[in-house]
């Protein structure tokens, strides 16, 4: 059996406010949309879908959360990192530093979205 992957589903509170996150700031096309309820974005070779959490996992009365799980996004940059970092820094967006390892051929910062889910942009480090 040989296995492609296709799309990755995340669960959220506010499917409106993630797709102007992952639309509009990020710049994900947005392949497929239910207002409100469903988005499916195009990332690379891969899908993003965001679903509205199910009515008896959402409390309406509870202020926005944000979600703590052990899933991290990675998305490959072509640009330059740290012009991307302060960008996105000026629309808002929480990202961390910069950084690498040694032996590592990439450049990566951390980020985290809204609701909390955890993504990386990393850029491939110039070959000397």
């Amino acid at each position: 059996m040989k296995l492609n992957f296709d799309t990755l589903i995340i669960f959220v509170q506010d499917v409106d406010k993630l797709k102007a996150f992952y639309a509009d700031i990020l710049q994900l096309d947005v392949l497929e949309e239910i207002p409100s309820q469903w988005l499916l974005l195009k990332a690379g070779h891969a899908n993003i879908g965001l679903h509205r959490i199910g009515a008896a996992y959402l409390d309406e009365n509870a202020p926005p959360f944000k979600f703590d799980n052990n899933t991290k996004l990675v998305f490959e940059v072509t640009e330059d990192l740290s012009a991307l970092r302060t960008r996105l820094l000026a629309q808002q967006v929480t990202l961390k530093a910069i950084t690498t390892w040694d032996g590592a051929d990439y450049w990566c910062c951390d980020g985290e979205d809204p609701e909390g889910n955890i993504f990386q942009l990393k850029q491939k480090k110039q070959q000397s």
